[in-house]
């Protein structure tokens, strides 16, 4: 962390994005979908940008699906999204092995359900130790009341909140940097 600045900002080099299961079933079924694959390509694509890492999971792809492709087509080359049972990323040896193989200490995460699987692995990375912080605009639910009550647990266990816009411009730190107006692209 560069020195005079709050250690809850995040930064390039501390920080991770994880893209929790935006996956072909929730299509149709999730509250604003819209919104939210959008937001979630919004964010892949800054983060790759700014040269943070990405990881990526899909909950029972045999059920769900793959990664939807106008989210997965923003991946860094080389992609594979890590295939999981458990509601909470943490609980898949595989996710846990490749966080820690990028010794980052700030977790970025957008995806679905904010009730389910982003909540529990909120909650399990920051029993961890991790900072956490959630995009808001790039998380839902299949039900509003669920997404409401998801992001009320999150916030009281500590989880820092955030929307695309605010995460990538924090990642800049200033318009000084070259990739200033690549962001600026991505996020207007």
């Amino acid at each position: 962390m560069p020195p005079g600045r709050h250690p809850q900002l995040l930064a390039r080099e501390g920080t991770v994005l994880v893209v929790i299961d935006v996956q072909e079933a929730y299509r149709s079924v999730l509250f604003e979908y819209e919104r939210v694959a959008a937001a979630v390509a919004r964010l892949i694509q800054g983060a790759v940008t700014l040269g943070v890492p990405v990881l990526a999971t899909e909950q029972y792809p045999k059920g769900l699906g793959h990664t939807v492709a106008e989210v997965a087509t923003h991946f860094p080359a080389g992609t594979v999204p890590i295939q999981k049972m458990s509601m909470s990323c943490c609980g898949a040896a595989e996710f846990m092995t490749a966080l820690g193989n990028l010794g980052r200490h700030q977790v970025l995460i957008a995806g679905i359900e904010a009730h389910a699987c982003v909540n529990q692995t909120a909650h399990d990375l920051l029993a961890a130790g991790f900072q956490v912080h959630v995009a808001h605009d790039a998380t839902s639910s299949r039900r509003r009341e669920e997404y409401v009550v998801g992001w009320e647990k999150m916030m009281k266990a500590g989880v820092v909140p955030a929307t695309v816009e605010s995460a990538l411009l924090e990642l800049l730190r200033t318009a000084e940097v070259p990739e200033f107006k690549a962001v600026q692209r991505i996020i207007r």
